[in-house]
C-alpha cells in the first residue's frame, strides 16, 4: 500500500510562517494574516531570507530566488510555497 503524504493546508503554512518569523526576528507575529503586507512586518531582507530558508528546510522544498521577487503580501509567499510542495 502506498503511503499518502499530507500537504499542509494554507492555514498550517500561515501558522508555520508566523512561528518561523517569530523565532527568526524574536518578535511576536501571531497577528499576521494572509492579507498582511510583507513590508508592514518590518523584517529586513536578511531576516526574510532566513525565514524562507527555514521554511524550505521544514517543508523539504527549494524556492528559486526568481519566485520571491515582487512578493507583496504574506499570501503571495504562501502561494509560492504551496506551489513548490509536491514538486521534485
Amino acid at each position: 500500500m502506498e503511503e499518502i503524504e499530507v500537504r499542509p493546508t494554507r492555514d498550517r503554512l500561515l501558522a508555520m510562517f508566523r512561528e518561523t518569523a517569530s523565532e527568526v526576528v524574536e518578535k511576536d507575529f501571531g497577528f499576521v494574516m494572509e492579507s498582511t503586507g510583507i513590508s508592514d512586518l518590518m523584517i529586513d531582507s536578511l531576516g526574510m531570507l532566513e525565514i524562507i530558508g527555514t521554511l524550505e528546510r521544514r517543508l523539504s522544498i527549494q524556492i528559486p530566488d526568481e519566485s520571491l521577487s515582487g512578493l507583496e503580501k504574506v499570501k503571495d509567499l504562501i502561494t509560492v510555497v504551496e506551489g513548490r510542495l509536491g514538486e521534485p
